[in-house]
């Protein structure tokens, strides 16, 4: 397990300078992010991603199903001095509380996501008729699109590609990891998140667009965590189904609500 897995702040800070440096940027092109935008991050965590936006004036809600996460959140917020609002809860028990967001973030989510249709839906739902959504996940197949590097063992949080193994093979490689850490990541190889499960997830949506997509050899946060240069997959692989999920280290999703003709 690396550090930042157990160091929560040193993790907030991480992905608050990882969105204003990146996220912000990606979704600039496509939509101006102007003071007193209404932010909803789906997943949020300890809020990171949300900083950025806040300190720019958005008025931002994190939602996250762990209850300690989101006392985290509402503690690192109030030292930095920005405002937040955070609720520990299901996003599947508030399907029908929330509309008309500018902004809707879903980073490092769909991955953990059984039933991805119904969020997919949910997350149309919530936007304003201008609204966009940033999606960010990585590929199942590549080197650790099981995100064994929560386990706390050493060698096996280093080890990548072992989630495509046979699942017994791989369930007695995680056998001395927690209960709730096997749990974690036998759920996620479950759902195998893949660049083409989401692009039909996306043409299966009822009034979702895909604005750009952009697919990374090197994931922008790697700058943050290990000093890594941010590097996009080439073309030649990248439009190359099922070959370019075991080179996508991120995937960026940027999608809008299709105009009523």
């Amino acid at each position: 397990m690396q550090d930042r897995h157990e160091n929560r702040k040193k993790y907030f800070y991480e992905l608050a300078t990882t969105s204003k440096e990146y996220f912000i940027p990606y979704i600039q092109k496509y939509k101006c992010i102007k003071k007193g935008m209404q932010v909803l991050e789906i997943g949020c965590g300890e809020g990171g991603n949300l900083l950025p936006f806040a300190q720019m004036g958005c008025h931002t809600l994190g939602i996250d199903l762990a209850k300690g996460r989101i006392d985290d959140a509402n503690r690192f917020f109030s030292a930095c001095h920005a405002e937040g609002r955070f609720i520990s809860s299901d996003i599947f028990n508030m399907d029908s509380m929330f509309h008309s967001f500018d902004i809707v973030i879903c980073h490092d989510v769909m991955e953990h996501i059984a039933d991805k249709q119904r969020l997919i839906s949910l997350m149309e739902n919530f936007l304003s008729p201008d609204g966009v959504l940033f999606v960010s996940f990585p590929a199942w197949q590549m080197p650790f699109g099981g995100h064994q590097q929560i386990c706390r063992g050493k060698v096996v949080s280093h080890l990548p590609f072992i989630h495509l193994l046979p699942k017994p093979v791989y369930r007695k490689i995680l056998s001395k990891e927690s209960t709730a850490c096997i749990r974690e990541l036998l759920s996620i190889r479950d759902t195998r998140t893949t660049v083409e499960m989401f692009e039909k997830l996306v043409l299966a949506s009822h009034s979702l667009q895909t604005v750009n997509r952009t697919l990374f050899l090197i994931n922008p946060h790697y700058k943050v965590k290990f000093g890594m240069r941010p590097r996009k997959l080439s073309s030649l692989i990248g439009n190359v189904p099922w070959l370019r999920n075991f080179f996508t280290s991120s995937c960026f999703y940027l999608c809008s609500v299709r105009k009523q003709r």
